[in-house]
């Protein structure tokens, strides 16, 4: 049995770990940001393949007390790192984290990691030193309370990075985070889902995935499919019984749409290459069924009009962060009660780092949650049709917002 160390978005850990208990795999602890599980050798690629929420899956090498530099040298070089790496590895110590621990320099550690794990892998290969010509491998180390975590690194680029989008516009929100706010907001797939500033399209393409049963990592290579104890012939079975999962028959009503051309035009293809994804891993399994995209129109979101009684739109408008300022920000949230009154019945999940958005929305949100989306620190606000009503808010100003007139058409989508 393998300890496992799941990384997401901060604020997220509970989600996470329900996902992981779905997988059927057993919790083993939680920290900011991370989650403990325990899984056979199966879980290291399923966990990769399978997780939504999750930014990177780690093999956890050891965890001990390490007051000074020798513990932790002697720590790490009794890990037998040579049933983990090959001869040409090139091993990366690529982030040290510390926290009140009599150890504290990054560098430092890194340093007598990287040596503890070299001299190991040169005596037991019997070589004066690493070549350094095959593939990358990277450990992760961290510092608590004078506790060393040694991690291996799983997953290689971060699993946010399904390998559909191949355009992600400016300020594009992580797949991840997308999952993460899918799940927040409970939502199902009978439900009529719509993004009014899809952006590159993320949410709706998460949602569709999810809707489809249709494992976020096939579109991509993991790290652990570089090391000596990965077991190619398994991981085909595994991608082939996740396939199997797949339900392309579901009826979904997901849809998105920007005022931007361009954003719709980055969607749709984005889009489009995430059922290609999902096409060939059908194809894998002899079928020759086909997953239906989201769909996509230009339009501001003051022209639009609820095609159905109830739903819920879920977004992540521009924060003033990266894309405009604050000021802009706060004038295009006052005019998205126009948005509110079209969607009479819909619930709302907005994430935005900015931290007068209610007040300048003019409706205060029944749930409140802070998620750690990149290096911005967020909250989603959530108006849901449970308990109490969203409190209205008095807000001047939230009509004919410049770049956005009331007095537009309606469009249906």
């Amino acid at each position: 049995m393998n300890t496992l160390v799941a990384l997401c978005p901060v604020g997220a850990e509970k989600i996470l770990g329900n996902e992981i208990k779905h997988l059927g795999y057993k919790l083993a602890g939680n920290a900011p940001g991370r989650v403990f599980f325990e899984g056979d050798n199966d879980a290291m690629f399923r966990a990769n393949l399978c997780l939504r929420t999750a930014d990177r899956v780690f093999l956890q090498m050891a965890k001990y007390m390490a007051q000074d530099f020798d513990q932790l040298f002697d720590g790490v070089y009794n890990i037998p790192w040579q049933d983990f790496f090959k001869k040409d590895s090139k091993v990366t110590v690529d982030k040290v984290r510390c926290y009140r621990s009599k150890l504290n320099s990054e560098h430092a550690i890194q340093s007598i990691v990287q040596k503890a794990i070299y001299q190991k892998l040169t005596e037991k290969f019997h070589m004066s030193s690493m070549p350094e010509t095959g593939e990358e491998s990277t450990v992760r180390v961290y510092m608590d309370q004078d506790e060393a975590l040694i991690l291996l690194d799983l997953s290689g680029l971060p699993l946010h990075k399904r390998g559909y989008r191949v355009d992600g516009g400016i300020a594009p929100l992580r797949e991840t985070v997308a999952a993460v706010l899918l799940q927040e907001m409970m939502w199902h797939r009978k439900t009529p889902l719509h993004d009014p500033f899809c952006g590159s399209g993320t949410i709706p393409i998460e949602a569709a995935l999810y809707a489809y049963n249709v494992a976020p990592g096939f579109g991509r290579r993991f790290a652990l499919e570089n090391l000596p104890f990965y077991n190619k012939r398994r991981a085909e079975e595994i991608r082939k019984a996740e396939a199997e999962k797949i339900r392309p028959d579901v009826e979904v009503r997901i849809t998105g749409s920007d005022i931007s051309t361009e954003a719709v035009e980055r969607s749709k293809k984005n889009a489009e290459y995430a059922c290609v994804m999902a096409g060939r891993a059908l194809q894998s399994i002899g079928s020759d069924a086909k997953i239906i995209r989201p769909d996509f129109i230009q339009a501001d979101f003051v022209e639009l009009s609820a095609p159905y009684e109830n739903g819920l739109i879920l977004c992540n408008p521009p924060y003033g962060e990266r894309i405009g300022d604050e000021e802009q920000a706060a004038e295009l949230y006052k005019g998205m009660d126009e948005l509110w009154n079209s969607f009479k019945g819909w619930e709302f999940g907005i994430i935005t780092s900015h931290k007068e958005f209610q007040e300048n929305f003019g409706h205060y949100a029944n749930l409140l949650k802070d998620i750690k989306a990149g290096n911005l620190d967020t909250t989603l606000y959530m108006y849901t049709n449970s308990g109490d009503k969203a409190k209205k808010v008095p807000v001047k100003n939230n009509r004919n917002v410049k770049g956005h007139n009331s007095k537009e058409r309606k469009v249906k989508f």
